[in-house]
């Protein structure tokens, strides 16, 4: 048994387009598949002792038990690693329950899904998933818990902090979308120009200047109390010499603390003596060069924090403690404290472990303890100076129970420091009462302030200031998103994509798109190459000069990523036929139509699927969506735009030679074909299905006709608009014609716009491309043979796996099938081919060049166009001589 291909698929999917974290596992089970787990002795037994939290799966039998009841009656291994990998992510804190084993149509080779909640675990779940299932196979122990233990410490490193995951989590709950932008905490939440982004409780739109100040306590401290505010007295030093004079001016108790400090780092509060405050410095002098010295404040230590300049939510903040029970040792009962399973290390847990350190040590010394006393039953030791959360601190909320006056006075000091997001520390003897009863005083004002002790209080009611920070990022009905128009198909999309990006853009909007050919923002390419995947529609999604998205989404990119975008508000369909089979598991056109149904199945509800009703694949994928369908046909009698448009659809038909749009009982010309020229005059109907998907595609999306007949007039053909489609030549005496047509669909469809133009010899250069599937390179030659006099047959660089003879005898063997009278030359370098056909060309020939290389192949045409411009005015210069 081994992994073939392991995969992340991070948004909708082949395998689900409600599930956007899967692990797709491609796995070999070898001699495996002539044994099930019914063959194996012992496995269920010793499985059922390994794992017996397994007993909750319940499989297809829907009952607890259910897949301990397929196991032991006999399922394949591939099915039991699905489960191991669902079930020790569970049992790790990452509750995962979705899964899928099926056989790719090879022998022994399934592909193996199952849920993720963090990616790199995920990768981790499914090695450790096989391996558990090799270690059952062969009866050799293995340490389960480790594995759990290392599961839970990834999924803890790599998941977002409580803070920003309350952010996002209300974010989502809204509809805004997001995207995880580093490892830490940098979220983007929306798309485009209505993008947000945050770090923790930190926006884009948090000042700067704000920011910078809540740094400088000292400075935030005098602003504050030239305002007014109640704070500590207090003077900021740097040198150990300046320390006794700042005392002897304050007063004991004091306060010592870095001035660049945060999370509670190197403060120590109530010093009641020179020595103390003497060590005080030296650890506050670690983590800033700059020491703030203070009054200490008596009373209770809260936490108010301010979003939008309006208090969401306050907590008491108690520092960590045990209480005695008259039997346990301190370091026993601190143990006893961090058993809870809400502590940890880090932030990244509900609350933090209590760790034992210099300043825990120094308060037990000052009263005379150490970890081995033993403390009375109910009295209670704090073993930390300072109430923070990050040292092992509590928190009891208290929101409904803050005076009116604390709650102006810190809303006003929000709008003092200009801090959107705000955490404010006070020190009051009773929040409930009046500042000056409560002898209350802001001791710090923090940028980027935690949530967790109002998310998850150990005390008190809850509190959704995630929801808070959410609205104030998008009020009301925003949701951070654009529109967004998703193209795929076999043929066409890359034109339908061009063009309704043209479209668009003369609507006005700032468009983002990507193709085949690569990714582009407003006027300008980003980057080259086929960028039509997970990767190129997310730079699209993330530029923040983009308001309006249209992504060309091939099948590779589904199988291999999934979709960049959890739903779109227009999806279009152009056709499904014969491409790419017999690859990824997609082994026939209904395979291959499933692969294309993720982008309709993902429009949103109140969204448009564009569907071409001439294509029987697509057309049946109006039967899959919860959208609204618009269907598309050149034929304007179509039984089925006809059915659709009495149901009052819409639609869009090539009628009379008009591009029209049909609304129920409306009709809508939008612009004659002879006036489109994209269309060359009507001739190319596979081109009238791109318009008219383009067409309609913009039309669902709100742009005026109009506008819609404006983009079709301007939308001009060439090797710059439409790199290899339909890249015309003329010549003196002949027409080179470039495209990227592929496969037989695509070469048929050329074949309707050949037929129609010129009577003189049609030349024909084409190849097979080496991973497509004989039949497929047979039909080639074939609809070659049927098309062209003369065909010459060339090779690409990279033949994917297939040796050159073989590509040339299957085309060979496609077009003798036609006719054994075809003329037939063999060149296998594309370039030679290119210039054997243009040297040789006869008067009135048609060359038509099918490539990928389609730059290359321009620049060459070109070249030997602009040979015959510059001899033919040389030519006109000898004659005025």
């Amino acid at each position: 048994m081994k992994i073939l291909d392991i995969r992340c698929l991070r948004g909708p999917n082949y395998w689900s387009v409600r599930k956007h974290k899967l692990i797709a596992l491609r796995l070999d089970l070898e001699q495996l598949e002539e044994n099930p787990t019914n063959k194996i002795d012992g496995f269920y037994e010793r499985l059922r002792q390994l794992i017996p939290s397994l007993h909750s799966h319940e499989c297809s039998e829907g009952r607890p038990g259910g897949f301990f009841f397929r196991v032991e009656t006999g399922t394949w291994m591939g099915h039991v690693i699905e489960h191991i990998a669902l079930e020790i992510q569970t049992l790790a804190g990452m509750s995962c329950g979705y899964g899928r084993t099926r056989g790719t149509g090879e022998q022994g080779i399934y592909n193996v899904i199952f849920e993720f909640q963090e990616e790199r675990a995920g990768l981790y779940a499914a090695g450790c998933a096989v391996d558990i299932a090799q270690a059952l196979i062969a009866g050799t122990p293995y340490d389960i818990d480790k594995t759990i233990a290392a599961l839970r410490d990834i999924g803890d490193t790599h998941r977002l902090g409580p803070s920003t995951s309350a952010i996002v989590e209300a974010c989502v709950h809204k509809g805004v979308p997001f995207r995880r932008l580093d490892e830490d905490s940098l979220v983007q939440l929306g798309y485009g120009t209505r993008q947000k982004r945050i770090v923790a409780a930190v926006s884009n739109e948090t000042s700067c200047i704000a920011t910078e100040l809540a740094a400088d306590k000292n400075l935030t401290k005098k602003i504050l109390e030239n305002a007014g505010v109640p704070v500590p007295a207090g003077e900021v030093i740097t040198d150990q010499s300046e320390l006794k004079e700042v005392i002897q001016g304050l007063g004991y108790p004091v306060v010592v603390k870095p001035l660049d400090g945060n999370h509670g780092r190197g403060v120590t509060t109530n010093i009641q003596r020179y020595e103390e405050a003497v060590k005080a410095f030296r650890c506050a002098k670690s983590h800033s060069e700059r020491v703030v010295v203070e009054q200490f404040m008596q009373g209770n230590d809260y936490r108010i924090l301010v979003v939008n300049y309006k208090v969401y939510a306050v907590g008491q903040r108690i520092p960590a403690c045990v209480t005695g029970n008259g039997v346990s040792t301190i370091q026993e009962l601190i143990d006893a404290v961090n058993l809870d399973p809400r502590r940890g290390d880090g932030h990244q847990n509900l609350l933090t472990r209590i760790e034992v350190d210099d300043a825990t040590m120094c308060i037990l010394k000052q009263q005379h303890l150490t970890l081995e006393s033993v403390l009375p039953a109910g009295q209670t030791l704090y073993l930390k100076k300072t109430a923070n959360l990050s040292t092992g601190g509590t928190a009891i909320d208290k929101t409904d129970e803050i005076h009116p006056e604390i709650t102006f006075m810190a809303e006003r000091t929000a709008r003092i420091i200009g801090l959107d997001i705000c955490g404010i520390d006070l020190i009051a003897e009773d929040i409930s009462l009046p500042l000056k009863q409560a002898n209350a005083a802001v001791i710090e004002v923090n940028a980027g302030p935690g949530l967790r002790m109002h998310t998850h209080p150990s005390e008190g009611k809850a509190r959704d200031v995630g929801k808070a920070i959410a609205d104030m990022l998008f009020p009301g009905e925003q949701n951070g998103r654009i529109p967004i128009i998703a193209i795929t198909g076999t043929n066409g999309k890359t034109t339908t994509t061009r063009l309704t990006a043209h479209i668009v853009r003369q609507a006005g909007f700032s468009v983002g798109y990507t193709t085949t050919d690569g990714v582009y923002i407003g006027n300008f390419q980003i980057e080259e190459g086929d960028c039509t995947g997970f990767g190129s529609c997310s730079k699209v999604l993330m530029d923040p000069t983009v308001d309006f998205a249209v992504l060309e989404c091939a099948r590779g990119g589904l199988l291999r990523s999934g979709l960049a975008f959890d739903q779109c508000d227009v999806g279009v369909v152009t056709n499904v036929a014969s491409d790419h089979l017999g690859l990824n598991n997609i082994h026939t056109l209904e395979d291959l139509a499933h692969v294309k149904s993720v982008i309709p199945e993902t429009v949103k509800p109140d969204g448009y699927t564009v569907l071409n009703a001439d294509n029987d694949y697509t057309y049946d994928m109006r039967n899959r969506v919860e959208c609204h369908v618009a269907l598309f046909s050149t034929d304007p009698n179509s039984e089925r735009i006809q059915a659709h448009c009495q149901q009052g659809g819409l639609a869009a038909v090539y009628e009379n030679g008009f591009v029209t749009i049909l609304k129920g009982n409306e009709r809508f010309r939008i612009e004659q074909a002879t006036n489109i020229p994209l269309s060359f005059d009507g001739k190319a109907i596979f081109m009238v299905e791109n318009i008219l998907a383009a067409s309609l595609a913009a039309y669902c999306q709100g742009i005026p006709t109009e506008t819609i007949a404006e983009g079709l007039r301007t939308f001009v053909p060439s090797d710059q608009n439409t790199p290899g489609r339909m890249n015309q030549f003329t010549f003196n005496d002949f027409t080179v014609l470039v495209d990227y047509a592929h496969n037989p669909h695509g070469l048929l469809a050329l074949g309707h716009y050949i037929k129609q133009v010129g009577t003189g010899p049609k030349v024909g250069i084409i190849t097979g491309v080496g991973d497509r599937r004989d039949e497929d390179i047979i039909e080639l030659g074939r609809v070659a043979a049927g098309l062209f006099d003369e065909i010459i047959v060339r090779l690409d660089e990279d033949r994917r796996g297939r040796e050159a003879d073989n590509i040339v005898n299957l085309i060979k063997t496609g077009i003798h099938e036609v006719t054994s009278e075809k003329s037939i030359i063999c060149i296998p370098d594309e370039l030679k081919a290119i210039d054997h056909a243009i040297r040789h060309a006869r008067p009135g020939s048609l060359i038509v060049h099918l490539t990928e290389k389609v730059a290359k192949s321009v620049e060459i045409v070109r070249g030997f166009k602009e040979l015959e411009d510059s001899y033919s005015r040389s030519q006109e210069v000898m004659a005025t001589i």
